[in-house]
C-alpha cells in the first residue's frame, strides 16, 4: 500500500511511504507518464528498472546523483538538479520529473538530518523552476517516525502535516493538517530544518489548511523565530491560533487572520 494526500501544484513534490516495491513503481510509472505528455525528461532512479512500462524512462543509478554511501550536501544536491534541469530545457525538453527511491539515502540519524533538509530547499527551489519530483520511502525499512520527518516537508504527502515551500508571493512557506501534541517535537525538527532566511525580516507562513495547531506548536514557531531573529507571521481562518498567541504573550510570532 502507498499513501500520500495534499492538493497536487504545479512543478509538484510528492513524498510517497510505501509498503511494498511494486507501489512505488506504479506510483513512479504514472507520475512519469504524466511528464512525458507534458514534454518534460523523466528520469527514474531505482534499485530495479520497471517492468512493462509503456514509455522509457531515462534510468539513473542512486549513487550517479546521490552520495550513496554518504551524507548529502544539500546546497550541492539542489544545484545538481538545477543543472540537470537546465540540460533538459537546452535539449527540447519542457522541464525535467524525477521519481527516486530514496531509501538508501537515509539509514544514518547524519543521512536523514541532511536529507530532510535538502528535501526542503530543493522545494524551494522547484516553486520556481520547470522540475517535479516523486520521492519515494520503504515504510517498513525505515520505520514511520523517520518517513514522517521526511513527508511532513513535501507539499503532497500522509504526513500529519506539511511544510513547505510556495511560489514568491505574499507568503514564503505553507503550512498544512493538523498540528497537536503528538507532532509538537516532529514540527520543531521540521523548523530547524526548513532554516528560513527571509531578506525581508518577517517569516510569512500561509496556513489557510492548517486545520488544527496545538499550543505548543506555537511555542516553538515563536521560539524557533526569535532564536534566528525573525518574527513569523502565521496567516489562517481560523481565530483560535490569535487567542492562544495573545494569551501566552509570544514576543516573536504574530497571528493575522487570512479571510
Amino acid at each position: 500500500m502507498a499513501t500520500m494526500t495534499g492538493p497536487p501544484r504545479a512543478g509538484g513534490h510528492v513524498c510517497l511511504s510505501y509498503d511494498e516495491p511494486a507501489a512505488f513503481e506504479a506510483a513512479a510509472r504514472d507520475f512519469l507518464a504524466e511528464g512525458v505528455a507534458a514534454g518534460e525528461r523523466v528520469w527514474y532512479l531505482a534499485p530495479a528498472p520497471p517492468r512493462d512500462w509503456s514509455f522509457r524512462p531515462e534510468l539513473v543509478r542512486l549513487g550517479d546523483h546521490y552520495p550513496e554511501a554518504g551524507v548529502i550536501d544539500p546546497a550541492a544536491g539542489v544545484a545538481a538538479y538545477a543543472a540537470a534541469t537546465e540540460r533538459a530545457l537546452a535539449d527540447g525538453y519542457l522541464g525535467l520529473r524525477v521519481a527516486a527511491e530514496a531509501t538508501p539515502l537515509v539509514r544514518t540519524p547524519d543521512q536523514l538530518d541532511a536529507f530532510a533538509r535538502y528535501e526542503h530547499l530543493v522545494d524551494r527551489y522547484m516553486r520556481g523552476a520547470p522540475f517535479s519530483a516523486l520521492c519515494g520511502y520503504d515504510r517498513v525499512t525505515l520505520g514511520d517516525e523517520a518517513v514522517d520527518e521526511l513527508a511532513c516537508l513535501h507539499p503532497v504527502s500522509a504526513a500529519p502535516f506539511r511544510l513547505f515551500a510556495l511560489a514568491p508571493g505574499p507568503a514564503d512557506a505553507g503550512l498544512a493538517g493538523e498540528l497537536d501534541w503528538e507532532t509538537h517535537d516532529l514540527f520543531a525538527r521540521a523548523l530547524a530544518r526548513a532554516d528560513p532566511r527571509p531578506a525581508s525580516g518577517e517569516w510569512v507562513i500561509d496556513a489557510d489548511r492548517l486545520t488544527f495547531i496545538h499550543h505548543g506548536c506555537l511555542l516553538h514557531l515563536d521560539a524557533y523565530a526569535r532564536a534566528q531573529g525573525l518574527t513569523a507571521v502565521l496567516r489562517t481562518r481560523s481565530v483560535a491560533p490569535a487567542l492562544l498567541a495573545t494569551l501566552m504573550d509570544l514576543t516573536a510570532l504574530r497571528v493575522e487572520s487570512a479571510g
